[in-house]
């Protein structure tokens, strides 16, 4: 018998443990949002240096993570590393075990951190989201441990602070990049696209979030007065956001679409491939039609085509009952979601030209650069990917879906740019597991074939 089918036997024989584990580090409320928690948080980390010590992981540290104005510390990051093949790759694994806050609680069914089975499903906060994704790993680790050994040499990189931004890790990687380099990265923080339906995401969009501001008179006018002769900021916002994109649904900001790069005909047809298609997209959403970039698939405008959306307007009186005025401000919060190769910093210039070009001289205007994350792609023919899609394939039998998510994840962005190492993204998670809302759950029989294929793709890549 192989080292790899004995590893599988063993994962097959102790999923009543792998449970309990998780289970037990699921009771601990590790929100890193709320100061009261921080206490958790920060034995949920030892937890984990405890596990990693216990599956034979070397050189572990609980290491502080600083904020870098005020030197406040932040949640730590657990490090280990498990270096004995020489020559072999080396395999970052990524993880978070912080979570959401369960609010609001009365709509559980049972306690946020009292986990319990219900049939398929394992119930609790931080169980799909990623509790039981890092686990999955450790537990893929351990049955290759048991039987003849890692093939692979093994760094962690287990965060606190995902669930808030990821707000320290940035200066953390970059004062420790070289701690964490590697051949590549293990990142499970992500899911599926549904029951049987294994997934690889490649490709995360970045964001650029601005506040716009448009000043017209010095205060708020009497609209009978004034209105037809002072010109209404309110108008102008709405005439220039209605600007922001053109007849066939593209962004008209100058230069936009420059940097972004050509679909290519396999990455159309994996899109073609997914499940979620337009009909999928109207169902779940309730509008009466689909709009979007002519010439493009729902799929694709939101995962692989850049996006400036409206996320909040205002200006005026938007109290009950009617009042006369012309407002003296215009205010609108706008997002674009990026695409390889946009850079943030050039898309607020962009901005910054779209509105030196477009605003009228009756006003006066401001861009704000509220927040931004970089984009993240991964190589497909990279070893990593190539291990994991066999793995895959292996466990469920069939080719995984290939997407391009059109979220962000910081970490995945951050350890490309800065220490140089690309994600492969993947995970067990299904788009029914309630994550961030009551409720959350994972599937087991999902979660421990996850387990198989990570022991599959550690072989491979070994």
């Amino acid at each position: 018998m192989s080292e790899l089918q004995k590893a599988l036997d063993y994962a097959n024989q102790n999923r009543e443990r792998f449970l309990n584990d998780l289970i037990e580090v699921l009771k601990i409320p590790s929100i890193s949002t709320d100061p009261q928690f921080n206490d958790e948080v920060l034995r949920t980390a030892e937890w984990m240096a405890n596990y990693l010590k216990r599956l034979g992981m070397e050189n572990i540290e609980i290491m502080p993570t600083v904020k870098v104005m005020s030197k406040e510390g932040g949640h730590p990051v657990v490090y280990a590393d498990y270096l004995k093949k020489p020559g072999a790759p080396t395999v970052l694994v990524y993880g978070h075990y912080d979570v959401q806050p369960p609010d609001p609680e009365d709509l559980w069914e049972t306690g946020p951190f009292e986990p319990e089975v219900r049939d398929d499903l394992l119930f609790g906060r931080g169980a799909s989201d990623m509790k039981g994704q890092a686990l999955a790993t450790f537990h893929a680790i351990e049955s290759l441990m048991k039987n003849g050994g890692l093939p692979v040499n093994l760094k962690f990189l287990l965060e606190g602070e995902e669930e808030i931004g990821s707000k320290h890790l940035e200066p953390f990687l970059q004062k420790h990049a070289d701690k964490f380099k590697a051949d590549v990265s293990l990142n499970p923080d992500a899911g599926m696209m549904g029951i049987d339906m294994p997934t690889i995401t490649y490709g995360l969009r970045g964001l650029s979030y601005f506040e716009i501001n448009i000043w017209g008179p010095k205060a708020d006018l009497h609209s009978g007065l004034y209105g037809g002769a002072v010109h209404n900021p309110a108008q102008v916002l709405a005439e220039l956001v209605a600007k922001m994109h053109d007849e066939k649904g593209r962004v008209t900001l100058p230069g936009f679409y420059d940097p972004v790069r050509t679909l290519s005909p396999q990455e159309r047809a994996d899109f073609a491939r997914l499940p979620n298609d337009d009909a999928s997209y109207l169902k779940e959403t309730g509008v009466p039609a689909l709009w979007g970039e002519e010439g493009y698939t729902s799929a694709e405008r939101t995962g692989a085509r850049p996006t400036l959306e409206v996320n909040g307007l205002f200006s005026g009186w938007t109290g009950p009952g009617s009042k006369t005025v012309l407002p003296a401000k215009a205010m609108a919060k706008i997002s674009c979601r990026l695409v390889p190769d946009q850079i943030p910093a050039e898309v607020k210039k962009q901005m910054e030209r779209f509105m030196a070009e477009n605003a009228p001289k009756t006003v006066k205007w401001e861009v704000l650069d509220l927040t931004s994350s970089p984009t993240a792609i991964a190589d497909l023919n990279n070893p990593g990917v190539k291990a994991m899609h066999d793995a895959m394939q292996a466990v469920w039998g069939m080719r995984p879906f290939y997407r391009r998510e059109g979220g962000s994840i910081g970490a995945v962005a951050m350890l490309q740019q800065i220490c140089g190492v690309e994600s492969v993204l993947v995970g067990m998670g299904l788009p029914t597991d309630n994550v961030h809302s009551p409720n959350e759950h994972l599937h087991l029989p999902t979660w421990y074939k996850g387990i198989d294929a990570f022991i599959h793709f550690f072989c491979n890549l070994g």
